[in-house]
């Protein structure tokens, strides 16, 4: 029975990784868990998995839930999600938190002991070289639950790390991928939000339509690989179909094909190198396609994706600037603040005015974090 710590239990990947609890009852546990502010769905997973100690954001909450719940450990805010990642009894730390608010939590947990698996992009994006430095010390497993890294993991199952070419990252070019950048200037968040192959929460939805979110998939590659950034390639995959892939020195390819559900990398992350069985309402099968479409991607149209590689190469704390930039412009797209279309142009105005720190320290990640912030907002 492996007893999962779960950050984010009422956003996509959460509700994802409850339902595989779920389907699974003699294999994992929920022992503590965290939610934001969807009181209604955090109460029923409360009452169908009964954690042991569960974090939430408001004290209100925390109040209403331990009045509701008497016997249950409730805590709130930033220091309730780092009490909650290091819950004692816990072996594996999921972190499907949205945000940079994952980072302190993820630490924490490394540093308990746990094994980590990990949905938040931020935390690698942000800090990257501390967090693998404390896996390494403590010799800690940092398990992928994107579908594109756990499509990397699985093809390099067995095979010399060394042995890399590249590593092919997919994309499917999100909602808008067909439209001109002069078409963008127009779209609404309704619009923006319709992808047309995965389920996912609004702000993961937005990134894959201006393709931040791949940007930041490079970055946690470079991480978890150990590879160079000229060594990662992004393609448009437009079926979803190939998740990713990882091309080798002799020139053969390994690939990890399957439907787009999330049920697939969340189970792996939590059993690999072990498998089984998923109860798909339609089995995969490849016949079912006629033919797989891979495209070059136009660095023109998708300037999120040319950004992301510069922050990654610039290194130091610009990575910090884009993530946190890229925040705020999309909360900002979200409320009506700002066009869909000046998301990279505030992401951008953000780090032409930084000046990159090298090996920078948490206080300096999180300073730098939070200066960012408080810049982009005023453009809003």
């Amino acid at each position: 029975m492996k007893k999962i710590i779960l950050l984010g239990a009422t956003g996509s990947i959460g509700t994802q990784v409850l339902t595989t609890v779920r389907e699974n009852p003699d294999k994992f546990q929920v022992v503590a868990l965290s939610f934001g502010r969807n009181m209604e769905r955090g109460r029923a997973i409360i009452q169908e998995f009964k954690p042991k100690m569960v974090a939430v954001w408001h004290t209100r909450d925390k109040v209403t839930l331990q009045a509701e719940f008497p016997d249950l450990k409730v805590f709130n805010g930033l220091e309730g999600l780092r009490e909650v990642s290091t819950y004692p009894d816990g072996d594996i730390l999921l972190n499907a938190v949205m945000g940079s608010v994952g980072l302190l939590p993820t630490l924490d947990a490394i540093e308990a002991g746990k094994t980590i698996a990990i949905a938040n992009k931020e935390t690698l994006v942000t800090a990257g070289h501390l967090v693998m430095n404390a896996a390494r010390e403590k010799n800690i497993s940092l398990l992928p639950v994107d579908s594109e890294h756990s499509a990397i993991l699985q093809a390099l199952n067995g095979e010399n790390p060394e042995k890399i070419k590249k590593i092919i990252l997919t994309a499917s070019g999100g909602s808008f991928r067909d439209k001109t950048r002069e078409q963008l200037s127009e779209v609404t968040v309704k619009e923006a939000l319709k992808h047309p192959n995965w389920n996912m929460g609004n702000k993961l939805t937005i990134d894959s339509a201006t393709m931040f979110n791949k940007g930041l998939e490079v970055m946690e590659a470079h991480w978890l690989f150990g590879v160079s950034y000229d060594q990662i390639e992004v393609v448009i995959q437009r079926e979803s179909i190939v998740h990713s892939m990882v091309q080798f020195v002799d020139g053969s390819i390994m690939a990890q094909l399957g439907t787009p559900d999330m049920r697939i990398p969340i189970q792996y992350a939590l059993t690999a190198p072990d498998r089984f069985h998923i109860p798909f309402e339609n089995e995969f099968r490849i016949t079912d396609f006629s033919a797989l479409h891979f495209e070059k991607v136009d660095y023109e149209r998708f300037p999120a994706l040319k950004l992301a590689y510069n922050a990654g190469k610039i290194g130091g704390t610009m990575p910090t600037v884009l993530n946190a930039a890229n925040e705020i412009a999309v909360a900002g797209f979200l409320n009506g603040q700002v066009a869909f279309y000046n998301i990279e142009a505030l992401v951008e105005n953000a780090m032409n005015r930084h000046t990159s720190i090298s090996n920078p320290d948490l206080d300096t990640i999180l300073q730098v974090d939070k200066e960012t912030r408080a810049y982009v907002k005023t453009l809003l």
